[in-house]
């Protein structure tokens, strides 16, 4: 079960890694803000599942608050992460900064 912990890790920090190289590499603001947005989302899902995978398989009496605290941040970073997108996205739109 370890194993899976850490593959859950793996995965989630190669992902959130990923939107660095969308951020040198893409060339406006809409395409950097997508690789931002989309793969840290996509990454934290993985992080939090490895933080809960492992609370579960090492359970103590406070593991049960480390779960549900988890579990409440990464329903806020899913709420958030997308609307902040769209809102910046459309600020630069409004301003006049037109994609690549």
């Amino acid at each position: 079960m370890e194993t899976a912990v850490y593959i859950l890790f793996a995965i989630g920090l190669f992902t959130n890694s990923m939107s660095i190289v969308g951020l040198v590499r893409f060339p406006d603001v809409y395409t950097r803000l997508h690789a931002a947005t989309k793969t840290t989302t996509f990454g934290s899902i993985f992080i939090v599942g490895g933080v809960i995978l492992y609370n579960i398989i090492h359970y103590e009496p406070e593991s049960l608050t480390i779960i549900l605290h988890s579990f409440a941040a990464l329903l806020v970073i899913v709420l958030t992460n997308p609307i902040s997108a769209h809102a910046i996205a459309r600020a630069s739109m409004l301003s006049g900064i037109k994609p690549y």
